[in-house]
């Protein structure tokens, strides 16, 4: 899940919790509790993807040194 993606489910978690009247569909089915799921997934998809963004960059960057200290033979 990338960045897009987890800001789009953050928004319409936000929106079914805060902009929805939660009796909207009945009482069998709770819009608040399904908006608070949707930010919660939001949420760690967001920080799953910086936190591997952040990786992915900096084993690019190691990989470039080491080719730099060990040219490779022709």
């Amino acid at each position: 899940m990338g960045i897009g993606v987890s800001i789009f489910f953050l928004t319409i978690g936000a929106i079914l919790k805060f902009a929805i009247d939660p009796d909207v569909l009945g009482s069998s089915v709770h819009i608040d509790i399904i908006g608070v799921i949707f930010m919660v997934v939001g949420g760690v998809g967001l920080l799953l993807s910086v936190v591997f963004m952040n990786r992915r960059g900096r084993t690019s960057d190691d990989h470039l040194l080491d080719h730099e200290r060990n040219p490779p033979t022709v």
